[in-house]
């Protein structure tokens, strides 16, 4: 049996919580977030049914008030009076943290408009657990889910293949598929992790070489989390052959130094910046 900590009266100022909620295992919550769900006049819900799970596991009786992405904005200017008023109000996501591809984010910019306390309760996040596990770099950037329609991923996936971090997305299991295709044309050389049911009982991490990934067979339960490494470093050289300086020689007066750079880095495998800062000092002595 977990006991919770007893908190006074003066310990929580109103205003909006934003607690973090456990991804899976209901015991990944701090005493803290107990206590600010107990306190709470009201507890904005995703889903009331999925948020009952937690709450009546530690006897939380606070009111609970359904708010999902359909009812977000018709909500929010009640919630604004209520916390004018004084109250103290929790918004939680089915799970994890709220306003992070999840509802929040159109109450928060209309508390910060009327300069209303906000507090963030940190907990479990599916992103930086993902990372922490994928054993890539821990520099990452985090898009959350991609559009739905095809050109519009493709559009996307082509600008992210330009960052050369890890990068970390979620994904329903039905819509996955569709997405791999994009992966695998803009993400070649790299690896990547599929993690799926994260602190649960069948917690599964699925790793892949993304030219070797294949679409799943068999639909996979839930909503992924997909993180893919950072570029691989090509191996370039960091210096120009006899042949490659004779070459350059010949073409510095009649063509500019990126065509250069660019016409002989096509054909050789060596560093652009060799080229181009070779160039630079044939035409300095020019």
């Amino acid at each position: 049996m977990i006991t919770k900590p007893q908190f006074k009266s003066n310990d929580y100022k109103n205003g909006l919580y934003l607690v973090a909620t456990p991804i899976g295992n209901l015991k990944d919550i701090s005493f803290r977030s107990l206590e600010v769900l107990e306190k709470s006049d009201y507890i904005l819900c995703e889903d009331t049914r999925v948020s009952k799970n937690l709450l009546d596991k530690y006897k939380i009786k606070s009111k609970l008030i359904s708010n999902h992405k359909f009812n977000e904005k018709k909500n929010t200017l009640q919630i604004v009076e209520y916390l004018k008023s004084g109250k103290l109000i929790s918004l939680i996501s089915d799970a994890g943290t709220p306003s992070i591809s999840d509802p929040g984010l159109v109450l928060v910019n209309e508390c910060i408009k009327n300069n209303l306390n906000i507090f963030s309760i940190p907990g479990p996040s599916a992103v930086t657990t993902a990372v922490a596990a994928s054993g890539f770099s821990d520099k990452f950037l985090f898009y959350g889910f991609l559009p739905e329609k095809k050109n519009q991923i493709e559009n996307e996936l082509r600008k992210l293949s330009n960052f050369n971090c890890s990068l970390v997305f979620f994904s329903s299991s039905k819509k996955i598929n569709k997405i791999i295709p994009g992966f695998k044309k803009y993400f070649a050389g790299r690896k990547i992790v599929f993690c799926r049911e994260i602190s649960k009982l069948y917690e599964e991490y699925i790793r892949r070489n993304i030219d070797e990934l294949e679409t799943f067979k068999n639909e996979l339960k839930g909503e992924l989390t997909i993180v893919i490494s950072e570029k691989k470093e090509e191996n370039t050289s960091q210096k120009l052959s006899e042949s490659d300086i004779n070459l350059i020689k010949k073409m510095i007066n009649k063509l500019s130094t990126k065509e250069i750079t660019d016409l002989i880095s096509s054909n050789k495998n060596i560093s652009k910046k060799v080229i181009y800062n070779f160039c630079l000092k044939l035409k300095n002595e020019n």
